[in-house]
């Protein structure tokens, strides 16, 4: 029997054994682990959600009963101090000698802490093991007992500095990123999305300081403060470090393994070291002249040094390693895939940017447009998988390559195809290196017909959990090719479709969720299914979000958008964005009163924001008897009918289109609907009022109306595309009610009519067919339940200010009038902003 010694038990550490006991026979081989931690193997990758639950048990990645179980012997605190290569033997800090014939080191790496005069002050701590982020949180307890706002600075912009302010802001600290280079996530971002992304993270009250060398932690044994420069001074209560990592490869050097330069123990496409019988793995492994700070690279070494301790010699290291990864960072999506940045000699970048959304994609394509090389996304990384197939198996581009950041367009193909379209070999999950074929097999093969028995059989999904989305569409598309249904449950709580719970509501007449749950669901239901329910009374019955409040989300319960610092937002109707002098003055006069941040939005309507809670049945009150009703602005359900002047005033207006505006924006008002949708009509083609990026839209032409559906704006583009030619208004009009209730029973919940479109059998010839064919033969059908909801119309807030039941719920705590005090303001262009929460 040969004795295999591991040395480290971090994540590459436990995967070597993983993969080990995978393919050994037991009798063959004994497996000895040492970690240096007092916890088994923990996921490092997800190490922030220790903040949300405290639970450190739900980062471990086996219990140390799986190690039992494969007969590995385990010890944990317990560092290796010596490896002496003549005699194949390691001693431990305890002065235990043990034999190998075979050694992995996989010891990781250590925070790289600077050389800054004052860093050993207390206060000052690194972002590495769980044990950290405790003694972490102890000194933030005590920091806020006796300061009013603490205030905490992490020392490096990358990506383990982000995810730092994250743990500090989780901690109720005012963060501070200070970052030497000029730009955040220098090594994954260009210039222009790291500004996109410093805007977003400023925005949500993280404090951004670049081009910032230290030179002393001031303070009198604890920190106070850091200094830059002269007068430049940041002053701060505690102190988070985490300005990269070096490898520990002390072992390496101590025993006499060939070292790189700047660190790390130099190994082949082998895994092997200078010593043929000592392997390196993970973060302390120098491949290629580079050290690879991500979980996949590390994972593989992993596997190919089990195959060559087995015999497998074939199984090598690709020679160039895939450094794509996808992150969210602080609740925004960042990801960057092959080689991000593109000389202009080497390919062209095609660039999008929207700084409203805090949007940013990229991507680089070769000189003849046949091939995508690279690219970053800032912002929205849901197209993240299908690009980096698109880039790893050289598929081919679409004929507008411009499509894959911007969506298909103008009736054009889908950019992408289905994940079913990916070659058998494709990598879906690099972490654990499962192809399209595995996953394909394991569906068809051995009957896993869902994501978790996927997880369960091939690791898929179990690293980063990136390439969830993909196997979730392979398994949905495997299963469908082997002629099976496929079930599109809402949540656990109901085993059905938004659409077939929409139908059982109907059928069965019930009107409230618990009886919804008592006779079609299980459990006590949680976030995702109560809005959806919620919509559902709404699309059905005209339910007003007053009657269940306790089903809706935040923003509906409250008839108003709750913004960033606590407040909310009142914005009351102004049909295609007419509106009297008198209204303007009554809007003005009452903004005035509350104190309230004025804005007139891109929907043609004003906005007031900064109002607290118990002040929204007031402002309404005043609105209501200036004529004014709801806006809807937060719901999902009509925004507004965006319309230009037209004929009444332009001269190249072929019709009335505001009159039209008016009449379908009071047509379609309090319609809830699984996403909000959005209208223009445009009194010529001129398109002023950019009615074809909109859920619906009419234009003008000679001889009527074309009638436009499924566009939208937002994160992913997508122009309407054109349901009929050349009709009157009532025509247009009859075919947009078909639409949208078609599209509300069908769809499926926060799904935008783009995105519907896109993946509706037949597309928009097939609701062409249903809307003006009525190949269903259900048009009169959504043509009655269109003009119930219409005729069943009520402003929700005239109820609410009128039931005193409903007003009472507008009040910040439950035991006293008292409002909130904690709420502050700065100055901006005379008017206010929130101020950055602490």
């Amino acid at each position: 029997m040969k004795t295999v010694i591991v040395v480290g038990n971090g994540m590459v550490g436990y995967k070597f054994c993983e993969k080990f006991v995978a393919k050994v026979d037991q009798d063959s081989f004994k497996l000895i682990v040492f970690g240096e931690e007092p916890r088994v193997a923990y996921d490092r990758v997800h190490l922030s959600e220790y903040f949300e639950n405290g639970d450190a048990e739900r980062l471990t990645m086996a219990p140390r009963e799986w190690y039992q179980e494969n007969n590995i012997e385990l010890y944990t605190n317990e560092r290796v101090t010596d490896i002496h290569r003549n005699s194949k033997t390691i001693t431990t800090l305890s002065e235990k000698t043990y034999k190998y014939d075979y050694l992995v080191l996989a010891t990781g790496s250590s925070p790289f802490v600077p050389q800054i005069n004052g860093v050993d002050k207390d206060g000052v701590f690194v972002y590495r093991t769980i044990e950290d982020l405790e003694d972490t949180l102890a000194y933030a307890d005590k920091i806020k007992k006796t300061v009013k706002k603490p205030k905490a600075a992490i020392l490096g912009g990358g990506l383990l500095g982000l995810e730092a302010a994250k743990a500090v802001m989780d901690m109720g600290m005012e963060p501070h990123v200070v970052e030497f280079a000029p730009k955040l996530m220098p090594r994954q971002l260009d210039t222009r999305s790291s500004k996109v992304l410093q805007v977003k993270l400023e925005s949500m009250g993280i404090n951004i300081h670049l081009s910032k060398a230290t030179n002393q932690i001031l303070g009198n044994g604890h920190v106070i403060g850091m200094e830059f420069g002269e007068d430049d001074v940041l002053n701060v209560d505690m102190l988070v470090i985490s300005a990269g990592i070096r490898p520990r490869d002390e072992l390496g050097k101590s025993c006499g393994l060939k070292m790189g330069t700047r660190g790390g123990i130099v190994v082949d496409n082998k895994m092997r070291t200078s010593d043929p019988s000592i392997f390196a793995i993970g973060e302390i492994a120098l491949y290629n002249q580079m050290i690879y700070g991500l979980v996949a690279p590390g994972y593989e070494m992993a596997g190919v040094a089990v195959d060559q301790i087995l015999g497998v010699e074939q199984t090598v290291m690709a020679a160039e390693i895939d450094m794509s990864t996808k992150l969210k960072l602080i609740g925004v999506d960042v990801a960057s895939f092959g080689t991000p940045f593109m000389p202009a000699e080497k390919g062209h970048s095609i660039i999008f940017e929207n700084k409203t959304e805090s949007l940013y994609k990229r991507i680089n394509v070769s000189h003849d447009g046949k091939r995508l090389l690279g690219g970053i996304l800032v912002g929205d990384a849901k197209d993240y998988n299908m690009l980096l197939q698109m880039y790893l198996n050289e598929m081919p581009l679409p004929k507008n390559p411009e499509n894959l950041i911007l969506g298909s367009r103008g009736g054009e193909d889908m950019s992408f195809g289905s994940a079913m379209d990916l070659p058998d070999t494709a990598v879906v999950c690099s972490c654990e290196a499962v192809t399209k074929g595995q996953i394909c097999c394991s569906v068809k093969d051995d009957g896993n017909e869902s994501v978790k028995a996927i997880s369960k059989a091939t690791k898929a999904t179990t690293g980063c959990g990136g390439c969830k989305p993909m196997v979730d569409d392979l398994v949905k598309e495997t299963l469908k090719s082997l002629g099976k249904v496929v079930k599109e449950s809402i949540c656990e709580h109901f085993e059905y479709s938004r659409q077939e719970l929409y139908d059982l509501v109907k059928l069965r007449k019930i009107e409230d969720y618990d009886s919804l749950l008592d006779e079609v669901g299980k459990g006590h239901g949680c976030e995702v299914c109560k809005p959806a329910v919620a919509s559902i009374f709404a699309s059905i019955y005209n339910e007003r979000a007053n009657r269940q409040a306790t089903i809706q989300d935040t923003n509906d319960r409250y008839l108003a958008n709750i913004q960033r610092n606590g407040t909310y937002s009142v914005v009351p109707r102004v049909a295609a964005g007419e509106i009297t002098p008198k209204q303007l003055l009554a809007i003005g006069r009452i903004a005035q009163k509350y104190d309230l941040y004025t804005k007139i939005t891109g929907g043609q309507r004003i906005d007031m924001f900064g109002a607290q809670l118990h002040e929204l049945p007031l402002i309404w009150e005043e609105l209501i008897a200036e004529g004014f009703e709801t806006g809807q602005a937060y719901g999902k359900s009509l925004r507004t009918v965006k319309s230009c002047v037209g004929s009444t005033w332009c001269r190249y207006g072929m019709d009335e289109s505001v009159t039209f505006a008016i009449d379908i924006e009071n047509r379609y008002k309090g319609i809830r609907s699984p996403h909000k949708i959005k209208g223009g009509v445009s009194g010529c083609i001129r398109e002023c009022a950019e009615a074809r990026n909109k859920d619906f839209g009419f234009i003008a032409v000679e001889g009527g109306w074309n009638v436009y559906i499924c566009g939208n704006g937002g994160a992913n583009p997508q122009h309407a595309q054109l349901l009929a030619e050349k009709v009157d208004k009532i025509t247009a009009t009859k075919y947009v009610d078909r639409f949208l209730m078609y599209y509300i029973q069908t769809a499926p919940p926060l799904t935008r009519t783009a995105a519907w479109l896109d993946k509706l059998d037949g597309g928009i010839d097939y609701v062409k067919d249903v809307v003006i064919n009525d190949c269903l033969g259900i048009a009169d059908q959504l043509d009655s339940e269109m003009q119930y909801l219409v005729d069943t119309y009520k402003c929700e807030w005239k109820e609410a200010v009128e039931n005193p039941e409903i007003r009472s719920r507008y009040t910040h705590f439950v035991n006293t009038e008292e409002t909130d005090d904690n709420i502050e303001f700065v100055s901006l262009r005379e008017q206010k902003m929130p101020k950055a929460w602490v």
